[in-house]
């Protein structure tokens, strides 16, 4: 038997080590943007668990000498934290569950049903989005100062009602996917595109249904803007009283207790993200699918 033919059992290890090479690399950017993006959260903590005299001394103290759990304590017990806390969980889930559900009407027609302008209207639509909160926000007040909303959830209500551009264009995207024979089918049977969207479409949505209502939830409960400017201290909301409360005499933020604070007010989206994160992914991966 000459030196060629013998069997080599080198044969395929290259592939393999390419592939293992490609995983450690892939492994070590996503550890290193892991850190990135929890980073600042991490000194978040941090700052929650220090003394005045630690954020205050130079250089920067990295780490707090003596832990102050008693931080997130007193950020609880100085204001009425689950008030605040449930009157922003009331305002975000009243404008979620509105929004997702109009948003899903107005996606629909735009997906299944034919007028003219259909495209037009679309691009409009779209269009909106470019458009920066503050360039609405007086019209907007003084709207809601004219009907008597001022100081109310009412103005929630109606925006939940009025659908968004980019949950329109989610809900769009997915319902163009599906298929014709679906509601050719049920007007076959004899029903109308009121039944065919909340007996058939609907139900079929509920990944991007999902997603919808944890980033309507996570946008309302986030919002600082409109909270401060139609409600009173009372009816405020947590984002609110968290920017405003922890300030000396003086008008000084106390940052170690905003910061603790901050971080109880960040826990209930993470739990929302957590429970609901395969549907949210799976929402923002099906809703461009053909």
């Amino acid at each position: 038997m000459t030196a060629t033919s013998l069997p080599t059992k080198t044969t395929g290890s290259a592939p393999r080590v390419r592939i293992r090479v490609n995983r450690l690399v892939l492994y070590t950017v996503l550890v290193a943007l892991t850190g990135l993006f929890l980073g600042p959260f991490g000194w978040l903590i941090l700052t929650g668990l220090k003394t005045p005299a630690e954020l205050a001394a130079s250089p920067v103290h990295w780490l707090p000498d003596h832990v102050q759990w008693h931080n997130f304590a007193d950020a609880f017990n100085l204001i009425d934290f689950l008030g605040y806390a449930r009157n922003s969980l009331v305002i975000a889930f009243i404008y979620a569950t509105l929004v997702t559900l109009s948003s899903a009407w107005v996606g629909f027609g735009f997906a299944r049903l034919s007028a003219p302008g259909k495209k037009t209207l679309f691009g409009i639509l779209l269009g909106s989005m470019m458009l920066p909160q503050l360039v609405t926000l007086l019209p907007t007040y003084l709207i809601f100062a004219k009907l008597g909303m001022v100081d109310t959830y009412w103005p929630w209500v109606l925006w939940g009602l009025s659908a968004a551009p980019y949950l329109v264009f989610l809900f769009r995207q997915f319902f163009a996917g599906l298929p014709r024979e679906l509601e050719e089918a049920a007007i076959v049977d004899g029903c109308g595109y009121a039944t065919i969207f909340w007996r058939i479409f609907l139900p079929q949505s509920w990944p991007v249904l999902s997603a919808s209502f944890v980033i309507a939830f996570t946008w309302t409960w986030g919002d600082y803007i409109a909270p401060q400017l139609l409600l009173s201290t009372d009816r405020s909301t947590l984002a609110v009283a968290v920017m405003s409360t922890y300030v000396t005499s003086a008008g000084t933020p106390v940052a170690n207790l905003q910061a603790a604070a901050s971080v109880m007010y960040v826990v209930p989206i993470l739990l929302i993200f957590l429970v609901a994160q395969r549907g949210f992914v799976a929402g923002m991966s099906t809703s461009g699918l053909k």
